[in-house]
């Protein structure tokens, strides 16, 4: 069955695209000394017997650069976020005042930058691999599609057209890698 190239493009595309987003979410989560409501996003609590995010149950906010602060909307709910952040894999320990709950971002040593550039260098890492087998993926459609009787040249140009999107993708993952890896080194 012949496929319209513009199709293959599109599904290309779409599995680039979706590799830089999951990307940008992955970097998003990962501290980089400065307070960021993201890194709570999965953090669960228990709402009524509903395991909800956190972000619907309080107003979370970053009053400045190294403290977040949790106001939830039910008092009685205070107890069960504290438990639910001591519980997380955060390494924060929460300061409940009866009103809110502040967590403390610790200053990185330099060590830890460098484990967590190490760490967003192998998500990039990860991300344009993605992009490289959407590319493969849709190279191999477009020889195959030569059999069905696609026009060589046309197989040609729209394998040019693959090969831009992979290098427009390629390079907004080195953007936000580099951008998350001066977010993280700078002291």
């Amino acid at each position: 069955m012949l496929l319209e190239p513009k199709q293959i493009l599109n599904e290309a595309e779409e599995s680039m695209q979706a590799a830089v987003m999951f990307l940008d979410d992955a970097l998003a989560h990962i501290r980089a000394g400065k307070a960021s409501a993201r890194i709570l996003d999965p953090i669960r609590v228990d709402y009524y017997g509903t395991p909800s995010p956190l972000a619907n149950v309080a107003t979370i906010s970053t009053p400045d650069a190294r403290t977040i602060q949790i106001q939830p909307w039910e008092k009685n709910m205070l107890s069960v976020i504290e438990r639910a952040l001591i519980n997380s894999n955060l390494g924060l320990a929460p300061n409940n005042n009866g009103e809110c709950i502040r967590l403390i971002l610790p200053p990185l040593t330099e060590e830890r930058r460098q484990q967590l550039a190490k760490q967003c260098k192998q998500e990039a890492e990860n991300a344009k691999v993605s992009v490289r087998n959407a590319r493969r993926e849709a190279v191999e459609t477009l020889k195959k599609q030569i059999k069905e009787g696609m026009p060589e040249d046309v197989e040609k140009d729209n394998e040019q057209e693959v090969q831009k999107l992979h290098d427009k993708y390629i390079r907004q993952i080195d953007d936000l890698y580099a951008k998350k890896e001066k977010e993280i080194m700078t002291v």
